[in-house]
């Protein structure tokens, strides 16, 4: 007999009640649970950063936590980026840029790049490059994505929200 526990997780602003197994994962619970398939399983080792989501504000790899570990917490997937359809100025600037490639480690950098430009409105390229190598990207060697990145910090300062 499998060991469940009743949990409720905020996802993108929804509340979530479930009784699922302790043994299933975050990214999981937000695929099948969710039905949020943007958050992509990877590695399931936390090293590619395809899973990456926000929990309480922060950047966590969604393979290595089990969902019960974020009962009550609120999580943020990459489909909570966009407001009514409208991308948000990081969306946009992957688009602008032509950053996406084949879109697998897409999700991950995005929400790995919503929690550094929050905490880090002004960045140097050094700082952006150091984050993304906890991303992996097979497809466009990352120029792209540096310079979306940046664009989307500038655009960030100009109009705070």
């Amino acid at each position: 007999m499998a060991d469940t526990r009743e949990i409720t997780i905020t996802v993108n602003g929804l509340a979530y009640s479930r009784s699922i197994e302790t043994r299933t994962t975050l990214v999981d619970f937000l695929r099948q649970e969710c039905a949020l398939t943007g958050t992509h399983v990877g590695c399931e080792h936390g090293a590619c950063g395809a899973c990456t989501v926000l929990v309480d504000g922060l950047s966590a790899r969604s393979c290595l936590m089990l969902g019960v570990q974020c009962h009550l917490s609120q999580v943020q997937t990459v489909e909570g980026l966009a407001t009514d359809g409208i991308l948000n100025v990081l969306q946009q600037a992957f688009q602008d840029h032509h950053a996406l490639q084949c879109g697998f480690c897409t999700s991950g950098i995005l929400m790995t790049m919503t929690e550094f430009l929050l905490d880090h409105p002004n960045p140097s390229e050094l700082e952006v490059r150091e984050i993304l190598s906890g991303n992996v990207c097979r497809c466009t060697g990352y120029l792209p994505i540096v310079a979306a990145v940046m664009d989307a910090a500038q655009k960030i300062r100009e109009n705070p929200k």
